[in-house]
């Protein structure tokens, strides 16, 4: 049965190993539907985010492919309960709906906050799951949207501890040759 997953994947810096590992996903037929990276605390180690509609079956013959590339340090499989996760979208509206009081209430109801003011236009920020910010999408069309941008998942895995701890010991180790 296909649901919603997160893989987790840490490797080197190396030019590629996006493309590298983007082609395995499509190879299997999987569709990537959000796919964030950054370094992580430890230098020189980077973390990709990916989100997946897939079978736990497809991504476990993924996750081996992934890990028998040479950049990757480990790669991970997470079910929802698994992981904390956001994403953050950003919305801009017309300013002339800014004297609307309802527009100051919407913002407040959502825990969103305005970024940036301008003569034109409004740009309001707001993180949570997808759903909740595609709630507030819908809510702030009447008021003359303009553009809407979104980001892909951010998350922290409940019980990698442990894997952080043996990339340190690595990050040592590199550091010392």
């Amino acid at each position: 049965m296909q649901k919603e997953y997160t893989v987790t994947v840490y490797t080197e810096d190396r030019i590629g190993i996006t493309n590298r590992i983007t082609v395995i996903f499509t190879r299997r037929q999987i569709n990537i539907t959000s796919l964030t990276t950054a370094e992580t605390e430890i230098p020189g180690v980077y973390k990709f985010i990916i989100t997946v509609l897939s079978t736990r079956e497809k991504l476990d013959k993924v996750v081996g492919q992934i890990e028998r590339l040479i950049e990757i340090h480990r790669a991970f499989v997470h079910e929802e309960d698994e992981v904390v996760y956001q994403e953050l979208a950003l919305y801009k509206i017309a300013t002339r709906n800014l004297n609307n009081h309802n527009i100051e209430q919407l913002i407040r109801d959502n825990n969103a906050r305005i970024l940036t003011i301008t003569a034109d236009y409004v740009v309001i920020e707001k993180t949570g799951h997808q759903q909740e910010l595609l709630s507030m999408l819908k809510q702030l069309e009447p008021y003359g949207l303009i553009e809407y941008s979104k980001s892909g998942r951010v998350a922290i895995v409940k019980w990698s501890r442990r894997f952080h701890e043996h990339l340190k010991d690595l990050s040592l180790k590199q550091a010392e040759l």
